[in-house]
C-alpha cells in the first residue's frame, strides 16, 4: 500500500465524526423532562383525534359506499335482466362498429381477451 493511501486513511480516521441526530443538550434534566411529557400529551391528543376520525367517518363512509355500489349493481343486474327477457333469454347483439374490439395484432392465445367470459364479451373468433 502506497505511503499516499495510508496517510489518507489515517487523516480520515483522526477527524471526528459528528451525528446530527446525537446532540448535547445543555438544558437541566428537569427541562427535558417537561418537553417530552409535553410531546407524549401531545401525542395521545392526535392519536385521540385520528382515532375518532377512523371511528366517525371513515368506517360510516365505508359502509355508506358499500350501500350506494350494492344498490347500483342490483339496478344493473335488474337491468340486464330486462332486457333477456325483452330479447327472448339473451342480451342483444352489441352493434359491430369498425372502432369496436379493434385488434392490431392478435393476441397468443387467440382472438379473444386472457379474461373472455361468453355471457358478457362479444366473442370474436368469428
Amino acid at each position: 500500500m502506497s505511503f499516499i493511501a495510508r496517510s489518507t486513511r489515517t487523516v480520515g480516521r483522526a477527524v471526528p465524526r459528528t451525528r446530527p441526530y446525537s446532540i448535547v443538550v445543555d438544558a437541566p434534566s428537569s427541562q427535558w423532562v417537561a418537553k417530552r411529557e409535553a410531546i407524549k400529551h401531545h401525542a395521545e391528543g392526535t392519536t385521540s383525534l385520528w382515532r375518532r376520525i377512523s371511528f366517525f367517518v371513515c368506517l360510516p363512509g365505508t359502509v355508506a359506499v358499500i350501500a350506494w355500489v350494492r344498490n347500483v349493481e342490483a339496478e344493473h343486474a335488474e337491468h340486464q335482466e330486462h332486457l333477456k327477457h325483452e330479447n327472448g333469454g339473451k342480451l342483444p347483439e352489441a352493434p359491430s362498429y369498425d372502432y369496436l374490439n379493434r385488434r392490431v395484432k392478435p393476441y397468443p392465445w387467440g382472438p379473444n381477451s386472457l379474461f373472455f367470459n361468453p355471457d358478457v364479451n362479444k366473442d370474436l373468433s368469428d
